[in-house]
C-alpha cells in the first residue's frame, strides 16, 4: 500500500518519489501501463487515496542508448580504483525500468576500464548509492582491487561517513540503531525493520540542532539497501524529503528539496595494492547546501525573536 503522507498526491509524483525515478518517466510508465492502481483506473493525474496499492510490471524494450554524465566528478583515480561523487538522478548501474545515466555507463563513455569482475551489469561495483543519495561512490578498476575492497567492505574495514538531515529534534547526540532489515512485504520496493532480514547497524552523531530538523554524520557497519532511510524512519525521525519512509512533504518543499537530504561525505580505506590509508571528502551538492543554509536562517531568526 501507499505510504500515507503520499495520499491526496498525484498518483505521478507519488511513483517519482518513491522510486526514484523522473516525473516524466513515471508519467509514462503509467501511461503505458507498467505502473497501475490495483483494484481502479489510475490515470497519471489521478490523487491517491488511503489503502491504495500500487503494481509495478516493467517490460523491457528494445534499448535507447544511454544518456551519459560527463560531468560527474572523479575524486580520485589511479590504475586500481576510481572513485567518483556521484550526482543525484543517476544509477549506479543499469537495472530493469532505469533509462538515465549510470556511474558506469558514464566512466566507461569517458574511456575509463573497469573490471569484469562482480555480477552481469554490476561488474567493479563494491558498494553502491541509491539513485536519490549524491556523493562518494567507489569502482575497482582492477581484478584484485575487486577482491580486496569486497573483502574490506565485508570485514567492515571501509570507514563510510554520511551526512543526513533528520526530521524533527533527535534526543541524543549520539546513539546506535541496531535492527536487522528486508524487503517490505508490502512494497517490494521498500525496506522495514524485520527479524527475517539481514543485520544492520547504523551509528549517527548530531552535528547540529535546528529543532525541526537535525542534522547528523552517520557511519555504518553493514552496507543494507536504504539501511540509513529505513533506520532514521524507524526512530521516527525520516530524512528531510524521504517521502517514503515517512517525511513531512511540507519541510521538503519550504526547504526546495525534491529528494532525501543524504549524502556520502567521507571515505576512508587501505589502498589494494599498496596498503596505504587513503581518506576522501566530498563537497554538499547545491540542493543540500541551500537547504540546509535555509535551516540557519529560519532558526536564527525565531531565536533573535524568542
Amino acid at each position: 500500500m501507499v505510504p500515507e503522507d503520499l495520499v491526496g498526491v498525484r498518483f505521478d509524483l507519488a511513483v517519482s518519489r518513491m522510486m526514484g525515478l523522473s516525473r516524466s518517466k513515471a508519467a509514462n510508465l503509467i501511461d503505458q501501463g507498467q505502473i497501475s492502481l490495483i483494484g481502479r483506473c489510475g490515470l497519471k493525474s489521478e490523487k491517491l487515496q488511503s489503502g491504495d496499492s500500487i503494481r509495478v510490471s516493467l517490460t523491457t524494450s528494445e534499448k535507447a542508448p544511454e544518456p551519459i554524465d560527463y560531468d560527474m566528478g572523479i575524486v580520485y583515480e589511479d590504475g586500481d580504483l576510481v572513485v567518483v561523487d556521484k550526482p543525484v538522478g543517476m544509477a549506479a548501474h543499469q537495472s530493469v525500468g532505469w533509462t538515465g545515466s549510470t556511474v558506469l555507463g558514464s566512466l566507461k563513455a569517458r574511456g575509463v576500464h573497469i573490471t569484469d569482475y562482480g555480477p552481469q551489469g554490476r561488474q567493479g561495483i563494491v558498494s553502491r548509492l541509491d539513485v536519490g543519495t549524491s556523493g562518494l561512490m567507489l569502482v575497482c578498476k582492477s581484478q584484485m582491487a575487486y577482491k580486496e575492497m569486497r573483502r574490506q567492505f565485508s570485514q567492515h574495514e571501509v570507514k563510510k561517513t554520511y551526512y543526513a538531515l533528520a526530521q524533527g529534534n533527535l534526543k541524543e547526540d549520539k546513539a546506535t540503531v541496531d535492527a536487522p532489515i528486508g524487503r517490505d512485504s508490502a512494497a517490494d520496493f521498500r525496506f522495514t525493520i524485520t527479524p527475517a532480514g539481514k543485520p544492520a547497524i547504523t551509528h549517527w552523531d548530531v552535528i547540529e540542532r535546528f529543532g525541526q530538523a537535525t542534522y547528523i554524520s552517520v557511519n555504518l557497519e553493514t552496507g543494507r539497501t536504504h539501511q540509513i532511510r529505513v533506520h532514521m524512519s524507524s526512530l521516527g525521525h525520516p530524512l528531510v524529503g524521504d517521502s517514503m519512509y515517512g517525511a513531512n512533504p511540507v519541510l521538503a518543499e519550504q526547504l526546495g528539496l525534491s529528494r532525501q537530504w543524504l549524502h556520502s561525505m567521507k571515505l576512508d580505506f587501505r589502498h589494494p595494492r599498496t596498503h596505504c590509508p587513503v581518506h576522501l571528502e566530498s563537497t554538499l551538492p547545491t540542493d543540500l547546501a541551500t537547504a540546509l543554509e535555509t535551516l540557519r536562517l529560519r532558526t536564527a531568526k525565531r531565536d533573535k525573536q524568542d
